[in-house]
């Protein structure tokens, strides 16, 4: 099939689509969706939204905005991420779409069914995992573009599914699933779908950890023999996991970061390894630091080489692999102190791997807490020179490490942190400061981007005023 980039205007011709929520899910599904000849009846309760998409002009002409009565007719609901369908309440249009009898569809579950109904065989990548998924996502694109293979990546990640280009039969689709997007498929077949790591979140929208773990496992639905499913080797009841998988003959890859020769791919101190020997040597590979982005390189790695990547471009290709924002990037370096930008770490598992990269560091958590709170970082906590508290919950933050002998203040902003930061840095010897928040991000700003931005900001600031370094 020759190579394309952009879908036939006819291709959902006579088909009726509903879209609710017109932020960065929504309103592309929607564009796309219209684009495609579909007719599509948009809205959102926010003004802002809908006025963005009523100034867009649809080609087709077939793109309302306007608020729904029933559900009649329609051949699928998309519904943002964000929107509940079931818990922790069913939101009023969902229950429509129930009424009428219709599928509630992620929009990557569209943008699988318009490659296949377009002709292309374009093949599948899922990443899915509580933590590290963004940094796997972004690195197993990055290997197959080395690898000289058409990429697209996106989904929870980057751009929205929908608003992908069609890709041609050699074309590979790598797409975040959050468990948000996972519970809603219905014909999505991932060719090479990956499954990390599995700790407590979004309890709220799933129920519990049980209905967590149901809604991740939705990555692995369709598979069959060909196929290949990669799990970390961390994940609870992963022996369960591998038997119900073992059923549909899907070839099953273990990895780990760590030094485990059971897996088929794990991590010694510097290489990444198989079976039969060294893969690659990590040593160059500097973005990617700590066990648990060794396990991210190995799972990457995995589903690349099951895709058609060569064996000996694997080494330089992780070693050419720059860290994503937000994500244990630093930004800067003053007087030796290097500035470590983690915002993404909006849980204490997340703030886990990073605290485990460093050995002595000042701290700048806090936010809104997750159930938990940080209590499960105590073994770490040796590594804390200093911690700096933010945001609602820095009063529980601090009172857990003062129970652990932990020094450290409550500053409320980052505003305040930064510069705070590098003078405890400086005092008590650190040649770390850590932004890892091990918390939500809400009660102070729009996400963790937003958080990361201003914490880099303020580290560019600080730099200048003081003859420092600092780098986007």
């Amino acid at each position: 099939m020759p190579a394309k980039t952009s879908f036939p205007a006819d291709l959902f011709a006579g088909h009726r689509f509903a879209v609710l929520g017109l932020g960065r899910n929504g309103t592309p599904a929607a564009k796309a969706l219209a684009s495609m000849g579909a007719t599509v009846q948009a809205w959102d309760d926010g003004e802002a939204g809908r006025k963005a998409l009523e100034s867009w002009k649809s080609p087709s002409g077939k793109l309302t905005v306007a608020p729904f009565e029933n559900l009649d007719g329609f051949d699928a609901l998309v519904m943002s991420p964000g929107i509940p369908h079931i818990l922790p309440s069913v939101h009023p249009v969902a229950a429509m779409a129930k009424a009428a009898g219709v599928p509630i569809l992620s929009d990557a579950d569209l943008l699988f069914q318009a490659v296949r109904k377009s002709g292309s065989k374009a093949r599948f990548a899922g990443i899915t995992g509580t933590n590290g998924k963004s940094t796997t996502t972004a690195l197993l694109a990055h290997l197959l573009r080395h690898a000289g293979l058409p990429v697209a990546e996106g989904g929870n990640l980057g751009p929205a599914s929908l608003s992908l280009p069609l890709l041609p039969d050699n074309g590979v689709y790598v797409l975040e699933m959050s468990s948000y997007m996972l519970e809603r498929l219905e014909q999505m077949h991932f060719n090479v779908a990956c499954l990390l790591n599995l700790t407590p979140d979004h309890l709220d929208r799933h129920g519990d950890m049980a209905g967590y773990v149901t809604a991740k496992l939705h990555v692995f639905d369709h598979q069959h023999a060909g196929d290949l499913a990669v799990l970390g080797e961390t994940l609870p009841d992963y022996e369960t996991i591998r038997r119900r998988l073992a059923v549909t003959r899907t070839t099953i890859a273990c990895v780990s970061g760590a030094d485990m020769p059971q897996c088929d791919l794990y991590c010694t101190p510097d290489a990444l390894c198989d079976h039969d020997g060294v893969i690659a040597d990590l040593r160059a590979a500097h973005d990617l630091p700590g066990t648990h982005n060794r396990e991210n390189a190995a799972a990457a790695t995995a589903m690349a080489l099951h895709l058609g990547m060569p064996w000996a471009a694997v080494e330089p290709a992780l070693a050419s692999f720059a860290a994503l924002d937000h994500r244990q990037k630093t930004v800067g370096s003053i007087d030796g102190v290097r500035f470590i930008n983690d915002s993404k770490a909006t849980n204490a598992d997340a703030t886990a791997r990073a605290l485990a990269c460093h050995d002595r560091m000042v701290w700048i958590a806090g936010g809104t807490a997750k159930a938990g709170g940080i209590e499960e970082l105590a073994p770490l906590f040796n590594r804390v020179a200093m911690a700096l508290l933010i945001g609602r919950d820095a009063p529980a933050l601090a009172a857990t490490l003062a129970r652990h002998g932990i020094p450290q203040r409550i500053v409320e902003t980052l505003d305040r942190a930064v510069p705070e930061a590098l003078d405890r840095a400086r005092e008590l010897g650190a040649d770390v400061v850590m932004l890892s928040p091990a918390c939500a991000s809400f009660d102070q700003f729009s996400g963790f981007e937003a958080r990361g931005a201003r914490f880099a900001a303020l580290v560019h600031e600080l730099a200048a005023s003081r003859d420092g370094t600092a780098r986007a």
